[in-house]
C-alpha cells in the first residue's frame, strides 16, 4: 500500500524539520529519520496504531513531540497531519474527511 502525504502535512513536516535544523542540523536529521521510521511502521502495519480523532489513526513519534495522523483508504494510507502534540489540537480535522 502506498503512502500519500496531504500537502499541508508535507508543509508541517518541512516546517518542523527546518525549525530543528535552525537549532541543530543533527537534530533535524534525527527528526527526519524518526518520521521516516514511523511512516515505514505505518505502511507495514497500519491497523496497529490506535484509532484517534475524526476517524484517523495516530502514531506518536519517539523523542519528538509530534504525532502523525492518518487514514487508511482502499489503495493508500493518507497522512493528514504531522502535528505538534501541544499546539493547536485538532486544527487539522477538516483534512480528515474521507
Amino acid at each position: 500500500m502506498r503512502v500519500k502525504l496531504h500537502p499541508d502535512a508535507r508543509a508541517e513536516l518541512r516546517a518542523a524539520r527546518n525549525w530543528y535544523h535552525e537549532r541543530s542540523p543533527l537534530s533535524a536529521l534525527a527528526f527526519a529519520q524518526t518520521v521516516q521510521n514511523a511512516i515505514s511502521r505505518i505502511k507495514d502495519a497500519p491497523h496497529t496504531f490506535p484509532v484517534s480523532d475524526h476517524g484517523t489513526r495516530k502514531c506518536v513519534l519517539q523523542r519528538f513531540p509530534f504525532n502523525i495522523f492518518y487514514r487508511i483508504k482502499e489503495t493508500e494510507i493518507a497522512i493528514v497531519a504531522v502535528a505538534h502534540q501541544k499546539r493547536r489540537p485538532g486544527y487539522w480535522s477538516s483534512r480528515a474527511t474521507p
